[in-house]
């Protein structure tokens, strides 16, 4: 994989099944907990690229 952005929705992906296995114990709570984790973080991503490229010189 050589996009930054297919690599950024791969860890999202990742990490909020394991966040959400780990913390949460029912299906529907894990699976609602993940959805906003990687909602977090893809979101959170996009609007720091975004400052980032509105700041640069």
């Amino acid at each position: 994989m050589r996009s930054h952005f297919a690599l950024l929705i791969l860890f999202a992906c990742l990490v909020s099944i394991v966040f959400a296995a780990l913390t949460r114990d029912g299906g529907r709570e894990q699976l609602r907990f993940g959805g906003l984790m990687f909602a977090g973080f893809v979101g959170s991503a996009l609007v720091a690229g975004w400052l980032m490229y509105a700041f640069s010189p």
